[in-house]
């Protein structure tokens, strides 16, 4: 394992030296000198899709139990039944899961009211149509496929952050063995497609991260060279224009797509957007641009969100199509029933749009009613609540049973506690950190756990569930990846320590795989004695 020095690109590039394309990328991409480009080779590559491979078959084994509609599933699953057969969600008659789980559904008629975007539930519906809707095969298979690549990424993003194909390997698999992944992407719920958006959406932003800076190097060095290698006054007052960011771009679809799963994105937009703005203003300001934050600001940042935002807007509206060509679809006729309102200059389906949205926005707002299983965000870095998706208890003589209510089956969205509590931990050193020695990485990290986890705090009085705290899960196993390449770097420690370091980041690799093993059965919903059940209840509220 290796990490970069924090202050190998924070020096700034003193005008009155030559410039050169080579030395630029050396300070502006954290690179030695004279190498043009970092590269993780077939290693990089090979590693994290062997970590996929792995997720995959612990997402996908047996996935189609148990056949029921555990918790939200109820909402999800037959909404996307529903979208399949008009487009739009449909009504359900009083009790219907047992007809839809029997294979012989029976809708009540009309349009649904539903207060989150189409597109988590299209995700879903994806699955439906490849292996079929009667089974938990066909409902929970999108969820599975998407929670396997979020690992993926979350690989590809500490490689690329750290300059490390283990460090990489090490993030990829903590998460592809947390439970609390692992059961997101096990049940049909939308907040799995969240977190894989989210985990897209910042791989690609330090893809056009490292894109932009070789831009600006370039650019640079190429002005300063009609000089002698010394640029000018002038060139150095505000620096190059940077317009073509194709990766920013692809961040910004998948911007779109998080938001279009769940308008708690909006969150990530925000803070994403600003955190790629301030790292143009670093790269101007390393690179020894004099006025760096207002070039920063008003030629990268401008251009960014004039390109990105439309993108973000017309991708999110375009989800929305089943429902915009109906003309029954909930509150899509509101336009014409209210004449004169709304927007005058907007087409109808636009201004019923807006409603919607008006009325959905003001159900989160007072969504409040009790429920057994609701927690708030004080509670989540301790994991002090996690959901219980599903339980029942297994009769004489089925599965091995010997007595009545001898066994249980449990699906509980249970992180893996070692993992989750070490990173609640990391979260607060790494911020420590971060205000020593302002590491770019480490703020990153920081910024994607307030995106995910902050905004909660604003309405105390919503209900609101443990796995919300999807979103910003995978930045907290970046924060625990970031101090073992730390403690194990070359760079910081002795040989003594660093070989203590090794052994120690070893040592907790295996005890997380050893906890996630324990834990495995009721992740899972495996037949289990109620005792060993019991084990794995190692808080009051956990049950």
């Amino acid at each position: 394992m290796s990490l970069v020095k924090p202050d190998a690109a924070r020096r700034v590039v003193d005008p009155k030296e030559a410039f050169t394309e080579d030395s630029l990328l050396a300070r502006l991409l954290e690179l030695p000198r004279g190498m043009r480009r970092w590269s993780a080779g077939r290693l990089g590559w090979i590693v994290p899709l062997l970590i996929t491979v792995l997720a995959g078959i612990m997402r996908f084994i047996n996935l189609d139990h148990p056949h029921a509609l555990i918790f939200d599933e109820t909402y999800y699953v037959k909404d996307a039944y529903t979208m399949l057969q008009a487009g739009y969600e449909l009504q359900w008659p009083e009790d219907p899961n047992e007809g839809f789980l029997a294979g012989a559904p029976v809708l009540a008629g009309g349009p649904e009211y539903v207060v989150h975007p189409p597109l988590g539930k299209w995700m879903i519906a994806l699955g439906m149509l490849v292996f079929g809707w009667e089974n938990g095969m066909g409902w929970r298979s999108g969820p599975a496929f998407f929670g396997t690549l979020a690992v993926l990424f979350t690989a590809l993003i500490a490689q690329r952050m750290f300059r490390s194909v283990a460090l990489g390997a090490l993030a990829g698999l903590l998460v592809a063995v947390d439970g609390h992944q692992l059961v997101l992407s096990r049940t049909g719920l939308l907040d799995i497609f969240l977190m894989f958006f989210v985990v897209a959406a910042l791989y690609f932003l330090l893809v056009d991260r490292d894109d932009g800076r070789r831009k600006l190097a370039a650019r640079v060095a190429a002005q300063a060279a009609a000089n002698g290698g010394i640029p000018t006054p002038k060139q150095l007052l505000y620096g190059p224009w940077i317009l073509w960011r194709p990766w920013r771009l692809v961040a910004a679809v998948m911007l779109a797509g998080a938001v279009s799963v769940k308008w708690s994105a909006l969150a990530f937009i925000a803070v994403f957007c600003l955190l790629a703005v301030w790292w143009d203003a670093q790269a101007r300001r390393q690179a020894g641009i004099k006025h760096w934050l207002t070039a920063a600001v008003l030629r990268d940042g401008a251009f960014a969100f004039v390109t990105m935002m439309p993108v973000i807007a017309v991708l999110y509206v375009s989800t929305w199509t089943g429902w915009i060509l109906s003309t029954d679809g909930y509150n899509r006729q509101w336009a014409a029933e209210n004449p004169g309102e709304g927007l005058t200059f907007l087409p109808n389906w636009l201004n019923s749009l807006a409603d919607y949205h008006r009325s959905a926005y003001a159900f989160h707002q007072q969504l409040s009613s009790d429920h057994d299983w609701e927690s708030g965000p004080f509670s989540w870095l301790a994991a002090g609540r996690p959901v219980l998706f599903f339980f029942e208890q297994i009769s004489t003589g089925s599965d091995g049973c010997t007595a009545v209510e001898q066994c249980r089956q449990a699906i509980t969205d249970l992180p893996n506690p070692l993992l989750w509590w070490v990173g609640s931990v990391a979260m607060v050193v790494l911020l420590i950190m971060w205000i020593g020695s302002r590491d770019w990485r480490a703020g990153a990290i920081l910024a994607g756990i307030a995106a995910g986890y902050l905004p909660w705090f604003m309405y105390p009085e919503r209900t609101m569930f443990f796995f919300y705290t999807i979103g910003y899960e995978p930045f907290l196993v970046l924060a625990i990846v970031y101090l073992a390449g730390r403690i194990t770097s070359r760079h910081y420690q002795d040989p003594v320590r660093h070989t203590m370091g090794l052994v120690g980041v070893g040592l907790f690799i295996g005890a997380v795989l050893l906890v996630s093993a324990f834990f495995w059965p009721v992740w899972t919903g495996e037949t289990i004695p109620y005792d060993q059940y019991r084990l794995r209840i190692w808080m009051p509220s956990w049950s």
